[in-house]
C-alpha cells in the first residue's frame, strides 16, 4: 500500500494543531525545539518507509526507548524481568514516587520511570553496557548507522535528574536494583538522549508488527513476547493517558516528553509521528490527533 497520499491528508489535517502545547521545558535543552515542527512516517513489514512533513529530522527519542531497552530484556533473560516490575497501568505521573511504597518498590510497569530504570539494571547486568545495547539495535533495525546519543540532552537530563535519583534509590532499598545507582542513571539517561527521525523510528519498531522478527529475518522476541509487548504499550504507553489513547487511537503505542510516538498495527506496518508541543500528560498534542486520523481514515487498529 502507498501511505503517501493518506500521510500527505493526515499532515493537512492537523495542521492547525501545529504550535500547540508546550515542549519539555523541565530539559532545557528540548524547550527551544520550534513547536510547529510535524513528520510522520509509516514503515511497512517489507522494509519500505513513506513519509511526511519533517519526517527525516533527528528528534530526541525519550522514553520511546524504553521499548527497546524491554524488548531487549526479555530477550536475553525472558519473564524472570516481570517478577521485578508489574504490568498495570500505574494511573499516576511519569515520574511519581507515591505507589513505590505502597508496592514494596516494585514499579506498576516498564514505561513508567521507575519500571524503565528496573528494565535499564537488568539489561545493564545481562550485557554490561545498556545505553550502548539499546543504540546498537536501534541502528541495525533502522538501517542507519548514524543514530547517536545527544551529549546535550544527556548532560541536561542528568542536571535535572534528582527525581530519577530518588527513584532508584528508593527500589534499591528494597533490593530491586542489582547495580550501581549513579551507573545505572548514566545508562538510563545517556539511553533517553538517543535522537533518532520518524523514519528511523518506523523501521526500528517493525518487529513488533512482524510478531518478534528482526530485520534481518532473525527472531528477537517469541509471539507470545512480543504479544505482550504490544499489550504493554497498549495499557501503558502514554503515561496516565492510556485510556484516552487507546480509545482516540486503538493501537500499541509509547510516546516521549521529546514529541515522539511509535505505533504498531501487528502485521501491517509500524508509524512514527513527532511534534514537540506536548498536553499536560506529556504527550504530542498534534502526534495524537494524527495517529487519531489514520486508524479512523484507514480503520486498521486492535478494535
Amino acid at each position: 500500500m502507498d501511505y503517501g497520499p493518506l500521510l500527505e491528508r493526515i499532515a493537512a489535517d492537523v495542521a492547525p494543531l501545529l504550535g500547540s502545547g508546550t515542549p519539555a521545558e523541565y530539559i532545557p535543552a528540548l524547550a527551544a525545539v520550534d513547536r510547529r515542527q510535524f513528520g510522520m512516517a509509516v514503515a511497512d513489514l517489507d522494509g519500505n518507509v513513506f513519509g511526511v512533513g519533517d519526517w527525516q529530522v533527528p528528534f530526541s527519542a525519550q522514553s520511546i526507548t524504553k521499548v527497546f531497552a524491554l524488548a531487549l530484556a526479555l530477550a536475553g533473560g525472558g519473564d524472570s524481568l516481570w517478577e521485578r516490575v508489574g504490568r498495570e497501568p500505574s494511573g499516576n505521573p511519569f515520574n511519581s514516587l507515591v505507589q513505590l511504597e505502597y508496592e514494596n518498590g516494585i514499579p506498576r510497569n516498564p514505561f513508567i520511570n521507575a519500571g524503565a530504570l528496573v528494565v535499564t539494571d537488568r539489561l545493564q547486568t545481562l550485557t554490561g553496557d545498556a545505553s550502548s545495547e539499546v543504540l546498537e539495535f536501534l541502528r541495525q533495525e533502522s538501517q542507519n548507522p548514524d543514530i547517536a546519543f545527544d551529549p546535550a540532552v544527556a548532560a541536561s537530563e542528568q542536571e535535572h535528574g534528582d527525581r530519577n535519583a530518588a527513584v532508584a534509590h528508593f527500589m534499591a532499598s528494597y533490593g530491586n536494583i542489582d547495580n550501581p545507582v549513579p551507573a545505572l542513571l548514566e545508562h538510563y539517561f545517556w539511553q533517553c538522549s538517543i535522537e533518532m527521525t520518524c523514519a528511523d523510528l518506523a523501521r526500528a519498531g517493525r518487529f513488533l508488527a512482524r510478531h518478534g522478527l528482526r530485520a534481518d529475518g532473525s527472531r528477537l522476541l517469541t509471539r507470545s513476547e512480543a504479544k505482550q509487548v504490544n499489550a504493554v504499550m497498549m495499557t501503558c504507553g502514554t503515561y496516565d493517558a492510556a485510556g484516552e489513547f487507546a480509545y482516540r487511537v486503538g493501537l500499541p503505542g509509547k510516546s516521549g516528553v521529546g514529541g515522539g510516538i511509535v505505533a504498531v498495527v501487528p502485521g501491517r506496518c509500524t508509524l512514527a509521528v513527532w511534534s514537540p508541543g506536548l498536553d499536560a500528560r506529556g504527550n504530542s498534542v498534534a502526534g495524537v490527533a494524527a495517529l487519531d486520523r489514520f486508524t479512523t481514515l484507514t480503520g486498521l487498529s486492535v478494535f
